[in-house]
């Protein structure tokens, strides 16, 4: 497997980058800091994702960023392969956007399958890509540091035969998963056959053939009081059957006897009723002469020639047709009298409306008088403030007339005098610091003259430089004295002047302020002439345009009224309108009262039609009642003649003895006796199950020792498997530990030639020891800190030796990356480490990508990338140079 391009966007230090990476030795070079790693890392991220980092999502995309992306593409086994990861902050976490594999066989997608898939590829996960192919900064001494347990752990997984640890331990669980079912089995099998025997010992069968025959038995006594009980039972049928037969007769003699009394008030009822009838009958022909008066005289008020349907109809429809035509020109009318009320209303309202806005513009009008007499009365004022202002002023400018600077340089003589004032200060301080300092000399001078000795040495002092220049002393104190005086004139001179510039700077502040409400007050002098003007004539206009309302509102008065006369008139026409339906509804009910009362007497005469038919028809009942009377006596009289009291009495005694039989075999003998017989079949049943459960027993036991014994021989095959997964493990182990001594010490006697020491024994468990050429055991951790770091190099390049060869080139190995490498080496070990690189490439390995900014393994190189950042925008950017370039840029540094 080779890397053949990476391209990244916002990943770590790198805004946008992208290198083509080569076959053979490739450094990449640049100072510390300036990104290097981060090349690498974002390859062995593109394959592995989170799992290749030591953090999270967030320290992979550049500070300020909102994403990264990241592209690596490789050739492996003859196929070329791409993978694209785009990581998205997303509120306050990063989180994977995009992850694709474009392969040969077709494209994976999704961060978990890609690194998965990856690690189907190159047959390692990142751990094992770091422990194999990719030394990591810091890590140089990870394998030789590790425990023997750790190494072992790491190597095997390397070397694959982790799995067949993993394989061991799934036979070992299966062996006691296996031994657990076995165990279970062979107690269900010994309580199976403790079960057989504890049956066998009861003696099933014969205490079945002893409760069959009590069985028997007692079946033989219940069949005998059965037949009895069906005798009993058949002589109490008959004696019931007799005295209900003799209840049966009473009860229809009974029933007969108040049948018969029933007919006859039914005929006498239906007899009272039939002269109720007859009476009725009469009265309604009597209200029907009565009908037919009142019909004659409410013909004669309609003028109706008779009473029949046709001529009602006809005179109806006269009635509606004159209704129509009312209540069309009733309707017509009320809408032109309310379409005229409303014209009326509305012309009122709008006169009225009128009037309204012709005053509110007269009352405006008398505010835009007010406010325009207000105007007038401020602009005086205006002007009155204005020349009090031009005034004062004038009265300013005229104070600048004597002034040393003119109106408006005040601030720059007050700074000028400050100035000037400050630097006097200054002096004088000055001068009366060295006015001090000559009196000091002076004083000291004198007092060494009168003493005539040094205070000190106790030398004379006749003709010392102190006491010769007394004089001079004293003539500088003069000196310094005058010019104090001189200063201090001029001091007070200057304090004058910075007062007089300060009152200019005064009066020309004020001059400012004047000269700005001199503004203001002509800019209010003209917003009141205007305000003036304009009021006035608003006013003028308001009070034209009112006298034009309150004339359109006289003429819609005057409509008003023409409209509301005109209203009333048909108000009229409608109020007669109204009296004729009014006499309308009068006609046509009379016409109704006509119609009513040929309704009342066509029922009449129906209720006395139906009253004839009903009289007529309780009539016939009567009679057909009369003849059932006369043979429900009859009956009665028969069903007297079949009552037998005597047989009456011999059935109840009858009955009384079968009773008293079937309650004694029903209640007592028969229940003991069935019970005896469930309780036997119950007994039955139980050693039927019983036989039954030794039998299923039986069976159970034949399966439980044919499934033991082939769970024993399945226990005996795991057991077999798991120790063989385990043999094969060492033996494969050792075998890889005898190639992996050899080549650490073919790698150790490359780099440590004619050095102290001889070899490198590799023991079964991967315990490590260095032997010195006089035969002196070390263990690793004795070296150096260089020579710990180049025996970890060699070890690293001997594994990577051993699965390159293992794996036969099926699949090659990732480039081996070796990140900052020479950190614990001094110069010489360097050269060795370069040794190592060159040996590693001729045994076949395509591809090397080493970080380092190390002269020498920069003039190993087959090919050199330099990285650098930008101080200003702590962005890494990355090309591509020749080694006549670098080695120049290296001399330059």
């Amino acid at each position: 497997m080779r890397f053949t391009h990476i391209s990244i966007q916002n990943f770590k230090p790198y805004e946008d980058a992208e290198l083509d990476l080569r076959d053979g030795v490739t450094v990449i070079h640049g100072v510390n800091g300036s990104g290097k790693s981060s090349l690498l890392e974002a390859c062995f991220f593109a394959l592995y994702g989170s799992k290749a980092l030591a953090g999270t999502l967030d320290d992979v995309v550049t500070t300020g960023a909102d994403d990264a992306e990241i592209s690596l593409e490789f050739v492996h086994d003859g196929g070329e392969y791409r993978i694209d990861r785009r990581i998205r902050i997303s509120g306050d976490r990063a989180t994977t956007a995009k992850c694709v594999l474009e392969g040969p066989d077709g494209s994976v997608e999704g961060a978990r399958d890609v690194r998965r898939h990856v690690g189907s590829l190159l047959r390692m996960d990142a751990e094992a890509f770091v422990n194999c192919a990719y030394v990591q900064q810091g890590e140089v001494n990870k394998l030789i540091n590790a425990t023997p347990a750790q190494r072992q752990d790491m190597i095997d997984d390397l070397l694959q035969l982790g799995k067949l640890e993993q394989y061991r331990e799934r036979a070992g669980n299966a062996r006691l998963g296996v031994e657990d079912v076995l165990t279970s089995k062979q107690s269900v099998l010994e309580d199976i056959e403790s079960q057989i025997a504890a049956k066998e010992d009861e003696d099933l069968h014969a205490r079945l053939n002893a409760l069959e025959s009590d069985l028997v038995e007692v079946d033989e006594k219940i069949e005998h009081y059965e037949s009895q009980r069906d005798k009993a039972k058949s002589a109490l049928d008959a004696a019931q059957s007799t005295l209900d037969e003799h209840a049966e007769n009473r009860e229809r003699l009974a029933e007969v006897e108040s049948a018969i009394e029933d007919l006859k008030s039914k005929v006498a009822a239906d007899e009272a009723e039939r002269d109720k009838l007859t009476e009725r009958i009469r009265e309604l022909g009597e209200e029907l002469d009565d009908l037919d008066e009142d019909i004659e005289t409410v013909l004669e008020q309609t003028a109706l020639d008779d009473a029949s349907e046709e001529a009602i109809a006809a005179r109806r429809e006269a009635f509606a047709d004159r209704e129509s035509e009312i209540r069309d020109e009733l309707s017509e009318a009320r809408t032109r009298a309310q379409g005229l009320a409303t014209q009326a209303e509305r012309l009122e309202e709008r006169a009225d409306d009128l009037e309204t806005r012709a005053e509110e513009k007269r009352e405006a009008a008398e505010a835009d008088e007010q406010t325009a007499d207000e105007a007038a009365s401020e602009l005086e004022s205006f002007r009155e403030t204005s020349a009090d202002i031009e005034a004062s002023l004038e009265t300013i400018e005229a104070s600048f007339a004597d002034a040393p600077v003119e109106l408006g340089e005040a601030a720059d003589l007050l700074d000028e005098r400050r100035s000037d004032l400050s630097s006097a200060r200054e002096s004088l301080a000055e001068t009366e610091t060295e006015l001090k300092n000559a009196r000091e000399r002076l004083a000291e001078a004198e007092e060494l003259r009168d003493a005539g000795k040094c205070p000190e040495c106790g030398q004379p002092v006749d003709g010392s430089p102190h006491v010769d220049a007394i004089s001079e002393r004293e003539g500088a104190v003069e000196r310094l004295e005058s010019e104090r005086e001189t200063l201090e004139s001029k001091v007070e001179s200057l304090k004058e002047a910075v007062e007089a510039a300060e009152k200019l700077v005064d009066a020309e502040s004020r001059a400012d302020s004047y000269t700005d409400r001199l503004e203001l007050a002509a800019e209010r002098i003209a917003d009141r002439e205007e305000t003036v003007e304009t009021r006035r004539e608003a006013a003028t206009e308001k009070r034209e345009a009112a006298d034009d309302l309150e004339s359109e509102a006289e003429e819609k008065r005057e409509a008003a009224t023409k409209q509301a006369e005109r209203a009333a008139e048909v108000e009229e026409t409608v109020e007669s309108l109204e009296s004729d339906l009014e006499s309308l509804d009068a006609r046509r009910e009379r016409l109704d009262r006509v119609e009513s009362l040929v309704d009342t007497r066509a029922d009449t005469v129906d209720a006395r039609d139906r009253l004839r038919e009903k009289r007529e028809t309780l009539a016939d009942v009567n009679r057909e009642r009369r003849e059932h009377l006369q043979e429900r006596q009859k009956r009665r009289d028969e069903l007297r003649e079949t009552v037998d009291e005597d047989a009456v009495k011999k059935a109840k005694t009858s009955k009384q003895k079968a009773e008293t039989y079937l309650e004694k075999v029903e209640d007592e003998v028969l229940p003991d006796l069935r019970e005896q017989r469930d309780d036997l079949q119950s007994q039955i049943g139980g050693v039927n199950a019983d036989l039954e459960r030794l039998d299923e027993l039986r069976e159970r036991r034949e399966e439980l020792a044919e499934r033991v014994d082939a769970l024993e021989s399945l226990h005996d095959e795991v057991s077999t498997l798991e120790s063989t997964y385990g043999d094969l493990r060492a033996e494969l182990r050792q075998r890889n530990v005898e190639v992996l001594e050899r080549m650490l010490n073919e790698t150790f006697d490359l780099v440590y030639a004619n050095d102290a020491y001889s070899r490198i024994r590799l023991d079964g468990e991967y315990g490590l020891t260095v032997f010195q050429k006089d035969g002196t055991a070390l263990e690793p951790e004795q070296l150096s800190g260089g020579e710990r770091a180049l025996f970890n190099l060699s070890l690293r390049c001997a594994i990577y030796r051993l699965l390159a060869e293992g794996i036969d080139g099926a699949a090659p190995l990732p480039p081996l990356i070796l990140d900052e490498p020479t950190v614990f080496l001094d110069t010489g070990h360097v050269s060795r480490l370069v040794d190592l690189v060159e040996d590693m490439q001729n045994r076949g390995v395509k591809q090397i990508l080493i970080v380092s900014h190390d002269d020498e393994l920069v003039g190993a190189a087959d090919d050199l990338v330099r990285v650098e950042k930008n101080p200003t925008t702590n962005r890494s950017t990355v090309e591509r140079t020749d080694a006549p370039t670098l080695a120049s840029a290296l001399a330059d540094d």
